[in-house]
């Protein structure tokens, strides 16, 4: 019969990723940088020209650093200098986004249409092409795999089999609906509208502005966020609805917004990654259709809330938006997983949304190719749930207190509060991959993230380099061995010959920049100079030391030289065993 379906068999492949936004476009990215077969499809016909979720942590950006792509995002971003708060348009507070030296990366934004593009070349040029019009519509899971259902953009049905399946669909999540996961949270009452928009102040460049109307009871009843986008006078603005738009209703339970005005009065990104809000299933969460906002409707905003006077042009989208806060019971079950929105949803403060589904692509990636590999057992798995969920559930509650309250609630210093937005913060000290802690007190240890540092030289080189540049394009562990002197030199070369039977695993030398001799060649491991002093000061090494990097960038392991073997043989142990007591000694 003309029009009907039909079926067809496309084979296997190690990993099915649903959803081609930036979440699944990251993960996509490690498991081909690991050698791992991987299928990308998406729905939706063509990637969407909006700029919803924009802000870009430095913790993302050293992610993209470890990829060789963090150049390419920052010729195409604009660098987040701060942000300026009115109330009742006088000015109330400066923020400068200053960053200790040693963080090599400075907030910035660039349009979620801008990531999707790049990320999607760079996974291009690892051999795997989004499947557009590609929808799932169910999966199974058994002992040896997934087998799953799809409808391609022809209108034809296929079975696939695959080792894995993750779920980086957005808020609507086909894979956790699949899964059975809880979904548990709840919606602002507010209605926010979004607009990409161009305005002629004269505010100072890269400051984000939030401008808010305080009524006489001191509650806010009028919000303007403008978020600055690559471009001269370009912003990503936000601002309530007016009446004409609202709809009046809520699309699932509401959550009371006081203080500082509701979950957009603090928010630096947009409406996160997912789709429309809608989708019958209670959770209303992201961009809306059929009430587009028109200029007329930002203009008004902006001339009652603006600092400055200000005309509005070159609308390039606009859209209306909701937003909920939940998370899911549980990141994933047996071969299949959720990622990104589709674990996760909350308020856009801070931009923590996007960036915190990249890093969940890239912790779940590296454990799913050392298993698919054969270099760590299934349990490995089961330490994605362990690391990320608790980093969503705080995430999630941190983005809620700060839309309802304000960031100037946040007990912390602002320092702390800054290297948290930043992501810089977030360490898995208390989970199953995490050995024993080693060296001297304030010293960084396993599961905190591995710091960069600067002036590490080689003769060879007329310029230093940074630890980012040594561990870049380098997919798997680093072992990175310290010695100050020549005295340290036969306990680095004998550690560099344990190392090197390490599946996967690089192994380099940081040698003392005063003490120690140029990188010698009888090292049987590359060799590098401290002579900045920046990687003793960071990593605080208590005589010859041992790290291992694992390859999303946080410290596995820390131990003495003198107990390299038994340290590496007992964390990859762990990598297919991993520990239940939240501890693996490492030390002989």
């Amino acid at each position: 019969m003309a029009g009907t379906a039909t079926t067809e068999t496309a084979g296997t492949t190690d990993v099915l990723i649903v959803g081609a936004g930036p979440v699944g476009l990251s993960a996509a990215a490690e498991l081909r940088r690991h050698g791992v077969r991987c299928r990308l499809v998406d729905r939706l016909p063509e990637r969407l020209p909006y700029a919803k979720a924009v802000g870009i942590q430095p913790r993302t950006l050293e992610i993209w650093d470890r990829m060789g792509l963090a150049r390419t995002m920052l010729e195409a971003a604009a660098v987040l200098r701060g942000q300026l708060t009115y109330v009742n348009g006088r000015e109330q507070s400066r923020i400068d986004l200053e960053l200790p030296p040693e963080v090599p990366y400075e907030f910035a934004a660039l349009p979620q249409y801008e990531t999707e593009r790049l990320l999607e070349e760079y996974v291009a040029g690892l051999g795997t092409l989004i499947e557009r019009g590609t929808e799932l519509l169910s999966f199974s899971q058994d002992e040896d795999g997934v087998t799953a259902r799809l409808r391609t953009a022809s209108g034809a049905e296929e079975e696939l089999r695959a080792g894995y399946l993750i779920g980086c669909d957005g808020a609507h999540s086909t894979v956790r609906k699949g899964l059975g996961l809880t979904f548990e949270g709840a919606a602002f009452a507010e209605e926010y509208m979004l607009g990409d928009v161009e305005a002629d102040w004269d505010l100072p460049h890269g400051y984000g502005i939030r401008s808010l109307h305080h009524a006489a009871d001191g509650s806010t009843d009028d919000a303007l966020i403008c978020v600055p986008l690559p471009g001269a006078g370009r912003y990503r603005m936000s601002m309530l609805v007016p009446p004409e738009l609202s709809t009046g209703t809520l699309g699932g339970s509401s959550a009371r917004t006081d203080g500082d005005g509701g979950a957009g009065a603090g928010a630096v990104e947009g409406a996160g990654t997912g789709g429309s809000t809608d989708e019958g299933d209670g959770v209303a969460h992201g961009l809306e259709g059929g009430r587009t906002p028109e200029l007329h409707h930002l203009q008004a905003v902006v001339d009652r809330l603006a600092p400055r006077p200000a005309v509005l042009s070159r609308l390039r989208w606009s859209s209306v938006f909701r937003i909920s806060h939940r998370i899911v019971d549980r990141y994933g079950e047996g071969r299949v997983f959720v990622a990104g929105d589709a674990a996760h949803i909350h308020p856009p403060t801070g931009a923590q949304g996007m960036n915190t589904g990249i890093q969940d692509a890239c912790n779940l990636a590296w454990k799913l190719a050392f298993v698919i590999h054969g270099e760590a057992g299934p349990a490995l798995l089961t330490t994605y749930d362990a690391e990320r969920r608790p980093v969503g559930e705080e995430v999630v509650g941190r983005t809620v207190r700060h839309a309802t309250r304000g960031m100037e609630s946040d007990p912390d210093d602002p320092r702390t509060v800054l290297l948290r937005e930043a992501q810089l913060l977030i360490d898995y000290r208390d989970g199953p991959l995490a050995t024993d802690p080693h060296g001297p007190p304030g010293a960084p240890q396993p599961g905190d993230r591995a710091p960069d540092c600067r002036g590490l030289t080689v003769p060879a080189s007329a310029y230093p380099w940074r630890l980012l540049d040594v561990l870049r394009n380098r997919p798997g562990h680093v072992i990175l061995l310290y010695g100050a002197g020549l005295t340290d030199l036969a306990a680095i070369a004998e550690a560099g010959l344990h190392t090197a039977a390490v599946a996967g695993a690089v192994t380099v030398a940081v040698l003392d920049g005063d003490t120690a001799p140029s990188a010698p060649d009888a090292l049987p491991v590359p060799a590098y100079r401290d002579t900045a002093g920046e990687f003793a000061r960071l990593y605080r090494p208590d005589g010859p030391t041992g790290f291992v990097v694992r390859p999303d960038g946080y410290l596995a392991a820390r131990f003495p030289l003198t107990a390299t073997r038994t340290a590496l043989s007992d964390y990859f142990t762990t990598l297919s065993a991993p520990t239940t007591s939240r501890r693996v000694t490492t030390e002989a």
